[in-house]
């Protein structure tokens, strides 16, 4: 069952580690089935209880799964091997529209906003026992949820959307537990899942979100939570209209004991409105980043959710880092309310790259998507290959690989550094690179 390799070890730390250095040596491989536990126990001696223990640790570092009478397996991707790490490298000469970054110059300057929460810190030293969340950061968050439909809830500050997600996440689920996530989805939510020892259940998408009868599927088959983006996807720019929310809140209102974790990646950085779906299950989350609008260093996120949800997030947050920096949250207080970030202009800003490049690469005969954001989804027959050519061509892009489970292959393209010069060349090299291809669903 497991070649050349002999798990070792007495105890269930022992036996845990033993599987997690084969696993990261490549001995035991993706897929790769382990011996039953009360097999192991037999082999190595010791109680079954000791193997499901190190097996129960397994499955909560994300390093293998369990699935019934099918047995624990090694995890097709183990958490030690992060999606962002299959990226291409960018050699000099190559334009690099594969790290997913903003464009700087949309991003605000931040002296201003730093000295001034910095004076106010000399007059009154930041410390224990104050509240997690400044008052003005809670009202100014409350106050642009409100206006876009959001639940009132407690706000909470968190280290980014990620951050925000896992403490959700933790706050209700264990390992073993499904999760419903986007395909193609946030790579960094792809990873999540698995490495919190959960098991992720891809719901296809287009280019208004996830597809119902998708969403559906998944929370019957048993996915315990939903993680669902309302704007500028990533990678696909998909964006939930109106329609598609009624459709969408109609599909978990029959699953009203679903989590639902809604991340508003596109929030201040694109033109389309939002439609929360928050409220339409008993529990529930809504995330906000401040990263792509105001500098992802500033690594600030604010989420708002039912009573349960928010208490238990806020608490466990207190018992470990305690607080997000209310000199950051200061710093952001003044940059709201100063208007340092006009969202209409930045939102025509990536449409002005985003929009052209989706037409003159139909032009071409080349299906992409890309309704809002900073990202452009072009579907491939060969992604390996479309890579290496647009290299070739002098253009780096992010290969799909990242963000899909089970769905078509594809390349995502970061707009953010493009110019109007740059559009016919960059559609010619990645027709060139793709070919035309058939029209591919998400799924």
């Amino acid at each position: 069952m497991l070649g050349e390799y002999r798990i070792s070890g007495r105890r269930a730390s022992d036996i845990a580690a033993s599987v997690e250095r084969a696993v990261g040596s490549g001995e035991l491989a993706p897929g790769q089935v382990l011996p039953p536990m009360r097999e192991l126990a037999r082999q190595l001696e010791v109680n079954p209880n000791t193997v499901a223990a190190a097996y129960r640790t397994l499955r909560e570092r994300g390093v293998i799964e369990t699935a019934g009478r099918r047995g624990s397996r090694v995890r097709p991707r183990p958490a030690s091997t992060a999606r962002g790490s299959l990226r291409v490298e960018a050699p000099p000469g190559v334009r690099d529209l594969g790290d997913g970054n903003p464009d700087a110059a949309l991003l605000p300057a931040l002296g201003e906003a730093f000295a001034v929460v910095t004076q106010a810190y000399a007059r009154e030293p930041g410390m224990y026992a104050q509240p997690a969340v400044v008052p003005e950061f809670a009202e100014l968050a409350r106050a642009a949820f409100e206006a876009d439909g959001v639940p009132a809830g407690q706000m909470v500050a968190t280290s980014g959307s990620l951050d925000a997600i896992e403490r959700v996440l933790v706050a209700h689920l264990r390992p073993g537990d499904a999760v419903a996530v986007e395909d193609p989805g946030w790579g960094g939510l792809l990873d999540l899942v698995p490495a919190l020892g959960m098991r992720p259940v891809p719901v296809a998408v287009d280019d208004d979100g996830p597809v119902p009868d998708a969403l559906d599927a998944a929370l019957r088959s048993g996915a315990r939570a939903a993680v669902i983006t309302d704007r500028a996807q990533n990678p696909t720019g998909a964006a939930i209209g109106a329609g598609r929310a009624i459709e969408l809140r109609a599909v978990l209102a029959g699953h009203r004991g679903v989590l639902l974790i809604e991340d508003d990646h596109g929030h201040a950085i694109v033109d389309q409105p939002v439609h929360p779906l928050a409220g339409a299950t008993d529990r529930w989350a809504f995330v906000r980043s401040t990263a792509k609008a105001y500098g992802p260093d500033l690594r600030v996120a604010v989420l708002t959710g039912d009573p349960v949800t928010t208490d238990r997030v806020s608490g466990r947050q207190r018992l470990g880092p305690g607080w997000v920096s209310r000199l950051l949250q200061g710093a952001l207080v003044h940059l709201w309310t100063t208007g340092a970030v006009d969202p209409a202009e930045v939102a025509r800003s990536y449409g002005r790259r985003r929009d052209p490049l989706v037409r003159a690469l139909a032009d071409r005969g080349v299906e992409a998507h890309g309704r809002s954001g900073m990202n452009v989804w072009v579907p491939v027959t060969d992604e390996t290959g479309a890579i290496a050519r647009l290299l070739h061509a002098g253009w780096a892009a992010a290969p799909g690989a990242r963000f899909r489970l089970a769905s078509s292959q594809g390349i995502r393209l970061t707009v953010s550094t493009l110019t109007e010069a740059d559009i016919t060349p960059l559609a010619d090299a990645v027709a060139e690179a793709v070919g035309p291809v058939k029209p591919l669903s998400y799924g």
